[in-house]
């Protein structure tokens, strides 16, 4: 493993003051149209750009790593069995027993040996005991067999038919709590990367909303390769660090595959630049070992100040929270004080914010 050492930091030290107006509630109309911090690592310093410049900031012998994976519905609303269905009136007596029985659930992946078996996070969670029947729409339900210790549940569908089509008619795009709407059809294009190919992530990849098929071409007209890697995003991405003491914390496993055909790519390239912390640690897992190697498995690599970076070379990435592990990713690429003075300026500059925001380019 990589040398890993926080030099006595503390989750403390990661944190920002953000005006919640400056958290992006929807995406801009035009995927491309974003604006673009770039951060000068070697010279302490940034300047403010547009996303559309990006192929300005690449070179022949670059490669952009980008995350393929695709976001499925996994936000299941339903009741507990025994609640009856929603009640007409609001005065009507069966209402609180129904307000009390609903049931919101968060995919968050199958059993590799049942597809029907799903972790899954519930909420209300207390509640929620094994052997606890959810009822969904379209006549789909769901027992929780197990507990987790990172607080999920496991649940057994009861389906006979392709349960992912079944989950696409009924689920809801999993728009992140910071996001205070209900989600629309419109976002079950719009929070998805235009190269999304593979079914798997509760959350989007964010760095890669900003490319449109032109923004490609340009960056390939620039000289720059596009290699494709996949990590499903999970809990491991988003689950909050609850211990002030960093190197205490870790993180939930997500699945990643990486084909030679791409790893081969990558290590041909003078330069690798990951668009987003999720393919940071995809390549980053693939080059603990001897260089930068295909395959597939499951990566709980945790990244932070001290970390020694094997692969990545430039990193493209939207703006993160407070006190986050993706916060964590970026201040150990760029360093801390640079990073968070970045952000500072980012604030004072009304840049947009996480998900639907904009984003910040390191060199």
């Amino acid at each position: 493993m990589p040398k890993m050492v926080a030099g006595g930091m503390r989750l403390s030290d990661f944190d920002y003051p953000l005006p919640e107006e400056l958290i992006a509630q929807a995406p801009l109309a035009d995927r491309a149209a974003s604006r673009m911090l770039v951060l000068y690592r070697q010279e302490q310093r940034w300047e403010d750009r547009l996303f559309r410049e990006l192929p300005r900031f690449l070179r022949a012998g670059d490669c952009l790593v980008l995350n393929d994976s695709r976001v499925f519905p996994s936000r299941l609303y339903g009741r507990r069995a025994g609640v009856r269905a929603l009640p007409i009136g609001k005065k009507n007596p069966a209402r609180k027993q129904y307000l009390q029985g609903r049931v919101e659930v968060l995919l968050l992946r199958p059993s590799p040996q049942d597809p029907n078996l799903w972790q899954a996070l519930v909420r209300p969670g207390r509640k929620m005991r094994t052997g606890e029947r959810l009822l969904f729409d379209g006549g789909l339900e769901a027992e929780i067999t197990a507990w987790g210790e990172y607080g999920e549940r496991t649940l057994r569908f009861d389906y006979a038919g392709d349960l992912y089509a079944r989950i696409d008619q009924i689920g809801h795009v999993p728009l992140p709590p910071y996001i205070r709407r209900a989600d629309t059809p419109a976002d079950r294009e719009r929070y998805q990367t235009v190269f999304a190919r593979r079914t798997g992530s509760v959350a989007a990849p964010t760095a890669g909303l900003h490319f449109t098929q032109e923004a490609l071409e340009e960056c390939r007209a620039a000289g720059a390769e596009a290699a494709w890697v996949t990590l499903h995003v999970g809990l491991g991405t988003f689950q909050p660090i609850h211990s002030e003491e960093i190197e205490r914390h870790r993180l939930h496993a997500e699945l990643f595959e990486i084909s030679e055909e791409n790893a081969a790519r990558m290590r041909a390239a003078k330069r690798l630049v990951a668009v987003g912390t999720t393919s940071v640690r995809t390549i980053e897992t693939a080059a603990l070992g001897s260089g930068l190697t295909a395959g597939r498995g499951e990566t709980d690599l945790f990244v932070y100040p001290g970390f020694e970076f094997r692969a990545a070379g430039a990193l493209l990435s939207n703006f993160h929270l407070p006190r986050s592990s993706l916060l964590l990713l970026v201040c150990a690429f760029a360093g801390r004080e640079l990073t968070l003075a970045a952000y500072r300026h980012a604030v004072e500059a009304r840049y947009r914010f996480y998900s639907y925001g904009d984003c910040m380019l390191m060199v």
